[in-house]
């Protein structure tokens, strides 16, 4: 039976989110953490997508984070990586840091290990950089292995992206 996480669900996600792009005229990029440039590279594999598709950054550390995207070390300090506030810092730096309207930020815990109580193995959080300087986050805590957790994460990402993209142009 297959998922919306699945291979083929998800590339078909990655097309209607580049359509949507591409008839608006607009163009991503991305800042991952716990997908590791999944969600690029999903985007990449499309032909043509340097159309709509700018750049992908894998930030894994806290010091990628600063250093390529500009999240504040105070930020990552005070809220940890896995943040709503970090997934919107990192969001808003892709988008500074290139050529992008739109940019998807997704920092996580995708497990086995480095869970907390307050921050279980499952936790991700997002971030949405729109046209105008708008942020928008959201925190989810997903179920399953590692693997299912990154799929969710990516599908999430990219549906989160096409549904704001459909509203907004």
């Amino acid at each position: 039976m297959k998922t919306a996480y699945d291979d083929d669900g998800l590339a078909m996600l990655a097309a209607a989110t580049a359509a949507e792009l591409k008839a608006h005229g607009r163009m991503l990029a991305t800042a991952e953490s716990c997908t590791g440039g999944w969600i690029a590279k999903l985007c990449t594999d499309l032909a043509g997508s340097s159309v709509w598709f700018e750049r992908g950054v894998v930030s894994y550390s806290n010091e990628a984070k600063q250093e390529l995207l500009g999240v504040p070390a105070a930020t990552i300090y005070r809220f940890g990586a896995v943040s709503e506030e970090v997934a919107a810092a990192m969001a808003a730096g892709i988008v500074a840091r290139s050529r992008a309207d739109y940019g998807i930020s997704v920092s996580g815990i995708a497990g086995p290990g480095g869970g907390s109580p307050d921050k279980p193995v499952g936790t991700v959080c997002f971030g949405w950089a729109l046209p105008d300087e708008v942020l928008e986050t959201e925190l989810h805590l997903f179920a399953g292995d590692r693997d299912g957790i990154r799929r969710a994460t990516v599908a999430t990402a990219l549906q989160g992206l096409l549904t704001r993209v459909s509203a907004y142009g």
